[in-house]
């Protein structure tokens, strides 16, 4: 119940914008190759950056 309140820590946020940058570089996939594997390697970068964490 009081689950709401809670605040996102700096690494569940990294995760969220981690599992965007994906969704969307498969989206991209088929529309624009090039696009898609720039958003892909900035998502391994972010991976990389929640690891060290």
């Amino acid at each position: 119940m009081f689950g709401i309140f809670k605040k996102k820590t700096a690494k569940e946020k990294l995760q969220e914008q981690y599992r965007k940058m994906l969704k969307e570089s498969h989206r991209l996939s088929t529309i624009n190759r090039a696009e898609s594997d720039k958003l892909r390697a900035e998502a391994e970068a972010l991976a990389d950056r929640i690891e060290s964490l």
